[in-house]
Order: structure tokens, then C-alpha cells, then sequence
């Protein structure tokens, strides 16, 4: 069985935590939209508008470490990530 995915794949280095991928100023909403307008904001302003449904992730150790705040993957299945790679 082969499966094909089509996507473009964004990389990021190790400790990319979930500050890195949502910002603690956005927490005070509970809106998914929200929180996929501002991911990752801080290592790159426009990452939120480049990514596309389906684009995959691939990082290094420690992907989503720090704070346990369910903000961080709900941003990313919001704008559509369809997987995440990490060490």
C-alpha cells in the first residue's frame, strides 16, 4: 500500500515550545480562529497566512514543550497542519 501526502513541509528547529506556537496574550479567548491568526507570531509574522491545509511540520527535540496549554495544537489543526514530524 502506498499513501502519497501533498503539502509544503514548514521546519523548525529543537525546543520550538508552545509559546513559540501560540503566544500566552492570545489565551484569553477560546476562539480556534484566533488562535491560527497568530501561530507562531513571534518567530515569524506571516507564517499564520503562508500556511496552507495539509502543509506538514517536521522539528527537532523537544516540539511543544513548556507550558501544557491545548491552545497550541488546536491553532495548528485550525489552519490545517496535517502532521507533525519531531525528534
Amino acid at each position: 500500500m502506498q499513501t502519497r501526502f501533498k503539502g509544503r513541509v514548514w521546519t523548525f528547529g529543537d525546543d520550538i515550545s508552545t509559546d513559540h506556537i501560540i503566544a500566552g496574550k492570545y489565551l484569553g479567548t477560546t476562539d480556534s480562529k484566533v488562535f491560527a491568526e497568530h501561530a507562531f507570531e513571534g518567530v515569524d509574522p506571516t507564517w499564520a497566512k503562508k500556511v496552507q491545509p495539509g502543509d506538514l511540520i517536521v522539528a527537532g527535540d523537544n516540539f511543544g514543550c513548556g507550558s501544557s496549554r491545548e491552545q497550541a495544537p488546536v491553532a495548528l489543526k485550525t489552519l490545517g497542519i496535517f502532521a507533525i514530524l519531531a525528534k
